[in-house]
């Protein structure tokens, strides 16, 4: 009998060894993760910026005047309007953008990330976002005479003296950087509870001033799923208590494939929500992380965090962060 056991013992055996031989030979299956292009996920920003612009028909030597759909005011004098340093005249274009709320901020990119004078970079808190242009067959105008612009200051939580007017600039990747602006003749000051802004050219402008913070400053990464990038999805920082600015984590370290804030500007103990941002089918795919900043941190994102919806979904998820 023992040796009956032991001849079973040996057969049994000998087939596992060869069924494991089999099973070793079959070739493996490679799961793939499907990631976004950068036209995919642009073409999200795209549409997201072009559903917020308003544009309204008037004649260059009559000017404009134009309430927005939040009740913002612009006013174009009479015969300020110039093409190609000759008053203009004719039918024109108005092309007008306002953004007041962190969901709309970051789906069309434009982040509240104002320029120091030592060139690093840090969080504005915003009286709101503008672009303004006036074309005429495609071609731009020109101001020859300030424009005016009053923004109800309730829009973003009541009026602050501290704002100044910003002037945006937009890289080549899509990025926006403000600047304050300090020519002559020009700026914001408060009238009625509006923000009374007197701008001497167009393009994007914004009422701003510095999230200051009295605590010790640390730089934080993002690290995301593999074949994520700077160029098919994005890293945010949603602050806690402020509601009209938002930060943007705008380097790439390819090593660690992580975003980076690395001008070391964020606050050791800020309560905020990291954001990730990308795109699947069409569709907005996002995960948010709150957090406590500490000292260098590194926050890692997984695919199985994210979650997907439709723009208005992102929007609604980010405009309910603290």
């Amino acid at each position: 009998m023992k040796t009956l056991h032991k001849l079973l013992g040996l057969t049994i055996a000998t087939l596992t060894l060869i069924s494991c031989a089999k099973d070793d030979s079959l070739p493996v299956e490679e799961v793939t993760l499907s990631v976004p292009t950068a036209l995919e996920f642009n073409s999200l920003r795209s549409d997201a910026w072009n559903s917020h612009i308003q544009t309204i028909q008037f004649n260059a030597e009559d000017g404009i005047s134009f309430t927005s759909a939040k009740g913002v005011k612009l006013n174009i004098w009479p015969g300020c309007l110039e093409n190609n340093g000759n008053p203009a005249t004719g039918s024109t274009t108005l092309e007008y953008v306002e953004l007041f709320e962190k969901g709309d901020m970051l789906t069309t990119n434009k982040a509240t990330m104002g320029l120091m004078p030592d060139n690093k970079r840090a969080l504005l808190k915003s009286g709101g976002e503008f672009y303004i242009n006036a074309k005429q067959n495609g071609v731009a105008l020109e101001l020859s005479c300030t424009m005016t612009i009053e923004v109800p200051a309730q829009l973003t939580g009541g009026p602050d003296p501290a704002m100044t007017l910003w002037d945006g600039s937009v890289a080549a990747n899509g990025d926006i950087v403000w600047e304050e602006n300090t020519e002559p003749n020009t700026g914001v000051f408060i009238e009625n509870n509006n923000y009374f802004g007197q701008l001497s050219e167009f393009g994007f402008k914004n009422v701003d001033v510095f999230a200051s913070d009295p605590r010790p400053k640390t730089k934080l990464k993002g690290k995301v799923p593999q074949g994520y990038n700077y160029e098919n999805s994005a890293m945010y920082l949603s602050f806690n208590g402020i509601a009209s600015g938002l930060a943007q984590l705008d380097t790439f370290d390819v090593t660690s494939n992580s975003f980076s804030e690395h001008y070391g500007q964020i606050p050791i103990g800020q309560e905020l929500s990291v954001i990730f941002a990308t795109e699947e089918d069409g569709m907005w795919k996002y995960a948010i992380k709150s957090v406590t900043v500490q000292e260098n941190d590194v926050y890692e994102f997984t695919i199985e965090e994210t979650t997907t919806g439709t723009r208005a979904d992102f929007i609604a998820a980010i405009n309910a962060l603290p």
